[in-house]
């Protein structure tokens, strides 16, 4: 009986190869992508924090050197915010991307799988007829012997 070896398995193990390598770039495009937004929501947090204890503070009574002081602090916040932002909107966009590679390259090594199973599934089928072919050949020289004596 002869050994099953698909065609394609070097081009299946590459498609794995490329599956995996971006998978690990997706997950790194999550981490960062996660991580920025985390600074992102961190630091409109402190900006809401900081508005509400000058509305406080406001209110009690503040000097102009304070309302100055917390004035310059949320502006210097809120230039940070606006650089985050773009900061997280690129960081969705690249991991959107790897997301779609992502699905590309698991569909592409589907198919191949697909093809192997398939191909297995002829391979068993001829190897079952060679087989049958083979029982056969020896059923008939068995009877031929047979008659012969």
């Amino acid at each position: 009986m002869v050994a099953y070896q698909y065609k394609f398995a070097k081009v299946l193990n590459i498609r794995e190869q490329e599956k995996s390598e971006t998978e690990i770039a997706y997950k790194e495009s999550v981490n960062t992508f996660e991580k920025i937004a985390t600074e992102l929501y961190d630091l409109l947090k402190k900006k809401e924090n900081t508005m509400d204890v000058q509305n406080d503070r406001l209110t009690l009574g503040l000097s102009i050197d304070a309302v100055h002081h917390y004035s310059n602090y949320i502006e210097g916040l809120q230039k940070r915010i606006d650089i985050v932002q773009k900061e997280v909107i690129q960081a969705r966009s690249k991991m959107n991307w790897f997301e779609e590679k992502l699905v590309e390259k698991s569909l592409e090594v589907r198919k191949f799988e697909k093809i192997k199973e398939k191909d297995f599934e002829q391979f068993q089928q001829e190897q079952n007829r060679l087989e049958t072919i083979q029982l056969d050949e020896i059923s008939s020289l068995k009877f031929q012997n047979k008659e012969i004596r």
